[in-house]
């Protein structure tokens, strides 16, 4: 992976459409860039197909917002995205990583617990989804455990 740039805004845009039912919009991947999140993106043959964006705190970070390209999914790019994040949070000394996942969302799901993600809460009716909202389940990684 490497930081992501304002050039690489509208790739990355157009992924997060692709791949949400409610995208960040472009001002919130902009926010993200002129705040100073850790922000991401992975290439394959000069094509960015994935992107992450991660707030670091004073030593834990929220993982806000991960995406694989359709035609790049389910094949080892998301863990190994995962892997990458971890390796970051812990050189960094961020020992520990959040994130917020719908709940209907099993493949994700599975893909954090794979990557060493464990439940440790619930937001209730955190997301919007076709029905109104939908809960969140909230997941953490200490930086060291796996991956890292």
């Amino acid at each position: 992976m490497r930081p992501m740039t304002a050039a690489d805004v509208d790739q990355v845009l157009a992924i997060e459409i692709s791949v949400q039912a409610y995208p960040w919009t472009r001002g919130n991947f902009c926010d993200a860039l002129d705040s100073g999140y850790l922000c991401f993106v992975e290439e394959i043959a000069g094509e960015i197909c994935g992107f992450a964006v991660l707030m670091p705190g004073v030593d834990e970070a929220e993982l806000l917002n991960i995406g694989v390209a359709a035609d790049h999914q389910r094949q080892g790019l998301g863990g190994a995205m995962l892997s990458a994040l971890l390796a970051t949070a812990k050189n960094r000394q961020l020992a520990r990583v959040f994130l917020e996942v719908r709940a209907s969302n099993s493949g994700a799901i599975a893909l954090y617990q794979r990557s060493g993600f464990t439940e440790v809460g619930l937001r209730r009716a955190y997301y919007r989804n076709a029905d109104g909202s939908e809960d969140a389940i909230v997941m953490a990684c200490d930086s060291g455990d796996k991956n890292g």
